[in-house]
């Protein structure tokens, strides 16, 4: 099989989600990373009209695809016969319960964490009511995610999914964006120990180790050491 070709960077939370799937499919891939101020040019821009990351393409099926979430149904789709990341479709449930969390990742926690860390870390003007609103959506979905690990280890049926693994990449920033980041992981200890978990399995390990070197590289060259 011919490596998948996933567009990322080291900030951005999204194409880390996508990296993640791969390693956990065991699928070859090679990265990419794209800077900011390339993706709403060519050729990029012609690979996702969108201009945002990430996008990927796959030269065993030759296909070219962007957002985050259509990639990951693909990889599943496509690489995943065996559904060992989700639930066969007539275990209707199960099968909708995990694209119902998807969902929710993909619609009501990606974008208000990115929100939070734009209001509170990048935003020329600071705007309290802003930065208090994102950050309380954190602690919100965060919520929302430890009322129903209360009484299970995966958000859905008795595996990790997908369902449980495309929240890492945005959640592992939780404690840096929320209001009161401090107390995050005492007020929400189930969603705490989930996370926990999930950081244990090597592909999340080995997804974020190296975006950390990634990260860790570009802030060298930041400063020019």
């Amino acid at each position: 099989m011919l490596p998948i070709v996933l567009y990322s960077h080291p900030y951005g939370p999204n194409p880390w989600k996508v990296a993640i799937i791969l390693e956990e499919l065991h699928l070859p891939y090679e990265t990419r990373f794209v800077n900011f101020t390339d993706v709403k040019k060519e050729p990029f821009i012609s690979l996702n009209p969108n201009g945002r990351l990430p996008a990927i393409e796959d030269p065993n099926t030759s296909l070219k695809l962007f957002e985050s979430g259509a990639i990951v149904e693909y990889l599943l789709d496509q690489y995943d016969p065996d559904n060992k990341l989700a639930y066969a479709a007539d275990d209707h449930q199960k099968y909708y319960d995990t694209k119902a969390w998807f969902h929710l990742q993909v619609s009501g926690q990606g974008p208000y964490y990115g929100q939070a860390g734009w209001f509170s870390r990048l935003a020329p003007e600071k705007i309290p009511l802003a930065i208090e609103r994102y950050g309380n959506e954190i602690r919100r979905v965060t919520s929302v995610l430890n009322n129903v690990l209360k009484d299970r280890e995966w958000l859905v049926g008795d595996k990790c999914t997908y369902a449980d693994l495309v929240f890492m990449p945005w959640q592992r920033w939780a404690g840096r964006l929320a209001a009161n980041p401090g107390t995050l992981d005492e007020a929400f200890p189930y969603a705490a120990s989930w996370f926990e978990r999930l950081s244990e399995r090597p592909s999340v390990k080995k997804v974020f180790a190296y975006q950390d070197a990634a990260i860790e590289k570009a802030e060298r060259e930041k400063t020019g050491m």
